[in-house]
């Protein structure tokens, strides 16, 4: 089943905004999991921002205006649509940075479209045909979450949808597989296998140590290993990290077990940046 695409050839670099993902330069997806207010979003953006700078990183401001999928009707969801992207978008002009979020209904995508640089689609939600035409109708760069339930090479009907509806600027996700209750592993095969198929992978560290449901009415995580898997994704030569930082993920309104602190991520950062350019300057032939 694998040897079927082992042929592609390597897709050429992904432009995000004035970046690129799978150059010479480390992409970093970096933001909080869920608007939780507009002054904590205007506080938390440009203190990523300067740590992004000081680690010399290009990096992807991040942050969901609607957590629709938590684990319980009363856990906190966010702003809404058009409030959050409207958000988004300034603070992607005040900082200088392409942003991100996740959309999960074709309508919303549209809205998103007016605002948002790169258009994500949930893992969950990833083979939903009429989303995936809406996202790459906006003309905006398209990042599917490869789901849970989907084998690497899977993700090949996935990008035959978005050539088919004219996408020309995508990549994918890998955010762990299904195993067992309240469990994920991240598999460091699916990133080349991926690849092989002809995308761009990014690694989304935090939620590949997430435990579904683990909590009974919200998930679980073991977010001190996100940088753990994030060294082994880089060394397995993903393109780009995908990674949710809280200034205090214990109070963290949404997945604060799987966040990497605000305090710890220059660290990270640097050492990922590390490892990322070991890798690409000695290539295995």
């Amino acid at each position: 089943m694998i040897a079927r695409y082992m042929s592609a050839p390597p897709a050429p670099p992904v432009p995000v905004g004035k970046f690129e993902l799978g150059g010479e330069r480390p992409l970093f997806i970096l933001g909080p999991c869920v608007i939780e207010s507009e002054k904590f979003l205007l506080d938390l953006a440009p203190k990523i921002k300067a740590i992004a700078d000081k680690a010399d990183v290009d990096m992807v401001f991040k942050a969901s205006y609607d957590k629709a999928n938590r684990s319980a009707v009363s856990s906190f969801r966010g702003p809404g649509c058009e409030p959050g992207c409207r958000l988004l978008h300034r603070i992607g002009e005040d900082l200088g940075v392409p942003v991100t979020t996740d959309v999960h209904t074709a309508e919303e995508a549209r809205i998103a479209g007016d605002f948002i640089d790169v258009i994500q689609i949930p893992a969950f939600l990833c083979r939903q045909t009429d989303l995936l035409e809406a996202a790459a109708k906006t003309g905006r760069v398209v990042n599917v979450k490869k789901g849970q339930f989907l084998a690497p090479w899977d993700v090949t009907n996935i990008s035959d949808k978005l050539d088919a509806f004219g996408c020309r600027n995508y990549f994918m996700t890998e955010r762990g597989s299904s195993f067992g209750y309240n469990a994920l592993v991240a598999d460091m095969r699916s990133i080349p296998w991926m690849q092989e198929t002809g995308v761009r992978v990014v690694f989304d560290a935090t939620h590949s140590v997430q435990r579904p449901g683990g909590e009974g009415n919200s998930s679980g995580g073991d977010g001190y290993l996100a940088p753990v898997l994030a060294r082994a994704a880089i060394a397995a030569g993903c393109d780009g990290v995908f990674m949710e930082t809280h200034p205090n993920p214990a109070e963290a309104l949404s997945d604060g077990p799987n966040q990497v602190p605000l305090e710890k991520l220059g660290s990270v950062l640097n050492q990922l940046s590390a490892v990322y350019r070991v890798v690409r300057e000695n290539p295995v032939s």
